[in-house]
């Protein structure tokens, strides 16, 4: 595995005063090479062919007077591959490393490219950990279901765990103390979709039966596959306002930010729940069912007293991961969950965790960075910001991996 001595070894041979930020184009990619232009940076984008010219045409920088920087654009270099997976090929590397990359990653790096070859071959320094992000996969061991629970975070209750063995049978009597004798409300499966197995598709049941048949359904239409739907986690419906907490926190300064707040896009939920009732009831009894597939955000803002209750559970969730996989958290993450009341009281429960930079781009128009910094601060410029800090203070390699 690459380790801090070897990071080490790689920055000896880096001039400093000349890094490069480098992505994976996707994702997050411009957010971040926008960010890392503000604060004097050169960028990268290693793209795949086909999906380049955002990249390579539209947000490449090129001169222009007119321009408030005098500058439009904010990718300077693009290095073309056949698969993303390609980055990981040593002539790849070569380039990133001549260019004195900096890597930031986001969920495309790690859904096209394979864990191991990213922990032990990627020699490229990559801000924050190498480690983490696999522990978004709920079928790893001590993955972010351990975490939030060590943390004393509230999750929704969980019918059944991604790494759970349980078998039909236990399945069966799981759904009857839940529906009969607890008289539990409904529950959502998050399943892979069986043509991108990075994407979940989620359902909801509200009973056995339910399950039953929608499952039975999505398997005959070929958009699941059973050895999915075996593994998939089952756990609690929360009924509240879904909202994102996007953090950062800085070993350099052992701080955490809130860098902004948003919610969910979903194809084609959102479009559905735009219908009036009657449509809605129509197009369910003719066997429409509508899909979770996240396709944006949009930046929401929430009430003073709810951020109390964000940085408390952040840093929880920060002590944590000091304490279980070493050093911990560097930089971008997020809680995502929902705002729900019990006994009359509002609580924060996550329900899922980003371990990396967040895909929302928005959440600089939230105002917490402003209250922070006195003006928004994207992603991007607070990652540029503390790489720009760590260097000029000897401490990069408290910031990568």
């Amino acid at each position: 595995m690459i380790n801090q001595q070897d990071i080490l070894e790689i920055l000896k041979g880096y001039d400093l005063k000349n890094i490069t930020i480098g992505v994976l184009g996707g994702h997050s990619a411009l957010d971040v090479c926008s960010g890392a232009k503000k604060y004097g940076f050169k960028t990268v984008a290693v793209c795949m062919k086909g999906r380049h010219e955002t990249y390579s045409k539209y947000y490449k920088t090129r001169k222009d007077s007119y321009a408030p920087t005098g500058e439009l654009g904010c990718i300077d270099e693009i290095i073309e591959v056949d698969h993303f997976k390609d980055i990981v090929k040593p002539e790849v590397q070569e380039k990133l490393l001549k260019m004195n990359t900096i890597f930031i990653h986001n969920r495309y790096f790690w859904v096209y490219c394979d864990f191991a070859e990213i922990e032990n071959s990627f020699k490229v320094p990559i801000f924050g950990s190498r480690e983490l992000v696999k522990l978004e996969e709920r079928d790893f061991p001590k993955n972010q279901y351990y975490l939030l629970e060590k943390a004393g975070i509230r999750m929704p209750k969980i019918v059944r765990s991604g790494d759970s063995k349980m078998s039909a049978e236990d399945l069966q009597k799981a759904f009857k103390q839940h529906f009969e004798t607890e008289k539990g409300g409904p529950l959502i499966i998050k399943v892979n979709e069986a043509n991108r197995g990075y994407e979940r598709a989620f359902f909801v049941a509200t009973s056995a039966a339910d399950f039953e048949k929608i499952s039975s359904k999505m398997l005959a239409d070929g958009k699941i596959l059973q050895k999915d739907l075996d593994k998939a986690v089952i756990e609690e419906f929360v009924l509240g306002a879904q909202i994102n907490f996007n953090y950062f926190y800085s070993p350099l300064e052992d701080g955490l930010e809130i860098m902004g707040t948003d919610t969910r896009r979903q194809t084609s939920l959102d479009g559905f729940l735009r219908l009036d009732a009657s449509t809605q009831m129509s197009l369910l009894d003719a066997g429409y069912k509508p899909s979770m597939i996240e396709t944006g955000h949009i930046a929401c803002t929430t009430k003073e007293s709810i951020l109390e209750k964000a940085f408390a559970a952040g840093e929880k969730f920060v002590k944590t991961l000091k304490e279980e996989v070493a050093p911990g958290i560097v930089g971008p993450f997020a809680l995502q969950g929902a705002i729900a009341a019990y006994d009359g009281k509002e609580e924060f429960v996550a329900f899922d965790v980003s371990m990396r930079i967040p895909g929302s781009p928005g959440t600089r128009f939230t105002p917490c960075t402003s209250y922070l910094y006195g003006e928004p601060m994207s992603y991007g410029e607070r990652i540029a910001l503390e790489i720009k800090k760590a260097v000029e203070h000897d401490r990069l390699i408290e910031v990568l991996s």
